[in-house]
């Protein structure tokens, strides 16, 4: 126990002597959180939006008014043609465009149905998507509002049925997008921090000839181990508790579930983590090397982990892939524990998947090590 003592503390004095490593460590991951948390929205605003109205009835403008009073359209381009607006869609100018055709409240008011052309630029599929939601539900909300007004008077004593939806937001009753991402954001920063400096701290050894020097001592190689890795354990949960913090403080992400739960998880979650770094320390010579192939995985476990897009999306090989993605089950249980209020029964079934991988990454990495005498 001394040994391991002694080699923790030897780590924590070169962590710490080592200046450019302390920003790395605690500055960085501030900044990160703070700018990705703001950055990474799903809500689109300021989107370019024109329209062609050959139509110019009170309809029609009440239609615009109703975009223009949007907080998430700019209106600012009226165009005289169908043909004047595709080439500026085409040139970048705008986003997306209305096509209203003439005799437009003519025919509403006669047939009680129209249509309207509404184009948009779908270079990019998914804020395409969410520009024609946007569209939708002002065009649906503003022909609720004139549907009345259009029955003719031989048809007040007719009244149209309507059913009319009323939603309840569980869990995030603001749509709040932050609510969401921050929790995602905080496995992406305890996960890439401990990952690089855990990986790249014995490589480092090895350029600089020290591991050499400590493999030929009496030390056996799990006194070694543990105590290498210890600091970085250490610092992770460090990481989670000031990004816990941040995420209090700065944008009010509500913290419901059981703290000494997410921990608990969470020390088990850093050892897979841990088991990867040693495990691919131990097969490579340079930081370079580490550097890369842990920033290889890491991308691919993170896009794949639901943090960004819904793994219910994903093609069905995909979803299998994810199974074994620890970083999916991290980003499940902090968003159920923080946001849900979920406890041990319901994170059960994440967790013991997230300790049979620590188990067995850290036996390969251990298994992987080889101490030379």
């Amino acid at each position: 126990m001394k040994v391991i003592l002694n080699i923790i503390k030897k780590e924590f004095k070169q962590i710490f002597r080592n200046k450019g490593m302390l920003p790395i460590i605690f500055v960085l991951p501030v900044l990160q959180l703070v700018i990705l948390s703001n950055a990474a929205t799903y809500e689109i605003k300021n989107i370019i939006f024109g329209y062609v109205d050959a139509d110019n009835s009170s309809i029609s403008r009440g239609l615009i008014e109703q975009f223009e009073a949007s907080i998430y359209f700019n209106v600012s381009n009226r165009f005289s043609s169908e043909k004047e607006a595709s080439m500026a869609m085409q040139d970048g100018t705008i986003d997306a465009y209305l096509n209203i055709p003439t005799h437009f409240e003519r025919d509403l008011q006669k047939n009680k149905t129209n249509d309207i052309g509404v184009f948009i630029d779908a270079i990019d599929g998914s804020a395409a998507g969410v520009i024609n939601v946007y569209v939708t539900q002002i065009i649906q909300r503003y022909n609720r509002n004139i549907g009345t007004d259009l029955i003719q008077v031989s048809d007040r004593g007719e009244k149209p049925n309507s059913i009319e939806s009323i939603p309840l937001f569980w869990y995030n009753n603001t749509l709040n997008y932050k609510t969401f991402m921050v929790p995602g954001i905080l496995v992406l920063l305890v996960t890439m921090i401990t990952l690089f400096l855990s990986g790249m701290n014995i490589v480092r050894e090895k350029e600089i000839g020290t591991l050499e020097q400590i493999n030929v001592t009496p030390i056996k190689k799990h006194h070694f181990i543990i105590g290498k890795l210890f600091p970085f354990w250490v610092l992770g949960m460090g990481l989670l508790t000031i990004g816990l913090i941040l995420a209090k403080v700065i944008f009010n992400t509500p913290i419901l579930g059981n703290l000494v739960l997410l921990y608990a998880y969470t020390s088990v979650y850093i050892l897979v983590i841990l088991g990867m770094g040693l495990f691919i320390s131990n097969y490579t010579d340079t930081q370079q090397q580490a550097m890369f192939i842990a920033w290889f995985f890491v991308v691919i476990f993170i896009l794949m982990s639901g943090l960004f897009t819904p793994i219910e999306s994903m093609p069905k090989w995909a979803q299998v892939v994810t199974e074994f993605n620890p970083i999916k089950y991290f980003v499940e249980i902090i968003r159920m524990v923080m946001l849900k209020g979920s406890g041990f029964a319901d994170i059960f079934p994440l967790a013991i998947k997230t300790l049979s991988y620590a188990i067995v990454m850290s036996g390969l990495a251990v298994w992987s090590y080889r101490k030379t005498t």
